[in-house]
């Protein structure tokens, strides 16, 4: 199956492949993660071809990103509705979660304010179970 990216001027072999492996991804990678492994697969890539593949995806909605505690932006293939993260710091493991105490209080917050047209994101870090053992 040929995987597209949205808004993509052009999808290449090169997109397709990022595209397919953030597909079988289950938490948080950095750029270079992704590339080692696309060239531990053989594929020919390039690490600015994965980085601009992988703002492509972030633009369109495909591809949630968030920042390392070292500040180092990582990418997740997520669902495409609004929703929060909880992330082990040590593994890297994420949980979708949903937030609706958060949603409302960012629209009460907003309103009082007299902001319109609000968005936000929410990442949660701690240990997950498995790690803390």
């Amino acid at each position: 199956m040929t995987q597209t990216i949205p808004n993509a001027t052009r999808n290449t072999r090169q997109r397709a492949e990022v595209l397919a492996l953030l597909q079988e991804t289950e938490g948080f990678r950095t750029a270079q993660d992704l590339h080692q492994t696309l060239r531990q697969r053989g594929a020919k890539v390039g690490l600015t071809t994965i980085y601009r593949t992988l703002q492509l995806l972030v633009d369109a909605g495909e591809v949630d990103a968030t920042r390392s505690r070292g500040g180092e932006q990582m990418f997740r293939r997520c669902s495409r509705t609004h929703h929060h993260h909880l992330v082990c710091r040590l593994c890297g493991t994420t949980v979708e979660v949903r937030g609706p105490a958060v949603e409302r209080w960012t629209d009460k917050v907003a309103n009082e304010h007299g902001f319109t047209d609000v968005d936000h994101t929410l990442e949660i870090f701690g240990t997950c179970g498995e790690c803390a053992r």
